[in-house]
């Protein structure tokens, strides 16, 4: 049967065989057509799972945030016909905080059979090595960037987290990590605690967990350069 599959990648440099199963390469061997978030590194990709692949026999649809989404649903002509697709995010699970969504959102609107592939998923990876509610949690993207709103939007998190014993996960770009952390120290009570999930599968993997009181007395990691997503928990 034709299917979207939607295809994870590493979340950085590390080996696609660490963290991908070998299935997964016995899909993408099979398939012409992917729809990616930036066709480069989904053609970088593909060659480092498989070095033999013919990269210019196949087809890429662009989905990045310079696509055009009026465009979206001729992506799926291939699948009308009877030929299955992929699609590739630039990190992680396709269609979770991605806009792979709205590829799905279409397939689904019109019955095609749907695909996910098992891959890291950074939300998963944190949620595991916080220590914190992995029953109950949420993942709310990128918070304001305004200083005042963002730690209106905090204080929130954290109330609801103390209400629902709930995780509350989001992130920021790696510029303003630092930026960000000094936000929650500011914005929230000491003894809710924080967990700082960087780099994870990668060698430079950074993961801890403490209250914000004793965040304040250790030495901080330089995260301007690491994708990291942050966790709160006031439960």
């Amino acid at each position: 049967m034709a299917s979207l599959y939607l295809i994870p990648v590493t979340l950085g440099d590390t080996p696609h065989d660490h963290v991908l199963p070998a299935y997964n390469r016995e899909v993408i061997l099979h398939l012409r057509h992917f729809i990616v978030e930036e066709v480069r590194t989904a053609r970088r990709f593909l060659k480092q799972v498989e070095r033999s692949i013919d990269i210019d026999a196949l087809t890429f649809y662009p989905m990045g945030k310079h696509a055009d989404e009026a465009r979206f649903e001729q992506y799926l002509e291939p699948l009308r016909r009877g030929e299955s697709v992929g699609v590739i995010s630039e990190a992680g699970c396709p269609a979770v905080a991605d806009p792979g969504a709205d590829i799905v959102a279409l397939a689904q609107r019109e019955g095609m059979n749907v695909v996910p592939l098992v891959g890291p998923s950074s939300i998963l990876l944190a949620v595991m090595g916080s220590g914190f509610n992995g029953q109950s949690f949420a993942f709310h993207g990128y918070l304001p960037i305004d200083a005042a709103q963002r730690a209106k939007r905090l204080k929130r998190l954290e109330s609801i987290s103390a209400q629902e014993k709930q995780t509350q996960l989001f992130i920021e770009t790696p510029y303003r990590n630092a930026r960000i952390i000094a936000d929650i120290m500011a914005a929230c009570s000491p003894r809710t605690r924080l967990c700082i999930a960087a780099g994870l599968t990668t060698e430079a993997q950074y993961l801890r967990s403490m209250t914000l009181q004793e965040w304040k007395r250790a030495q901080l990691p330089d995260l301007a350069k690491t994708p990291a997503i942050f966790a709160i928990y006031a439960g």
